[in-house]
């Protein structure tokens, strides 16, 4: 999967950093699913995908990885997110770059 150079920077301005809470709400959009449903498709509450998007849950990386397969989208994506959301929260000035090996 490419991605389009031009359009990372443009996101990025207008919506911010991607976090792993955007990330589960794009696949549950994309799906046409509400949280309930993403909820049961994932096999988690409710409360747990709102907490997830709206940030005030953070993921592991391997819980990361199970949804971005589960939901069908980018694995790296998925697991960068999450891991810049746990550095973020420990005020860490670090920036995840992430390569399939």
């Amino acid at each position: 999967m490419s991605t389009n150079k031009k359009l990372t920077p443009k996101l990025k301005r207008s919506m911010g950093p991607l976090t792993f809470g955007m990330f589960l709400r794009s696949a549950r959009i994309s799906k046409d699913l509400s949280q309930v449903d993403m909820a049961r498709f994932l096999g988690i509450s409710r409360a747990s995908v709102c907490d997830i998007e709206k940030g005030r849950q953070l993921v592991s990386p391997a819980l990361a990885a199970r949804i971005a397969r589960k939901v069908g989208f980018s694995l790296e994506v998925a697991v960068a997110a999450c891991l810049q959301d746990q550095l973020n929260k420990a005020k860490l000035d670090l920036v995840v770059n992430l390569k399939a090996s």
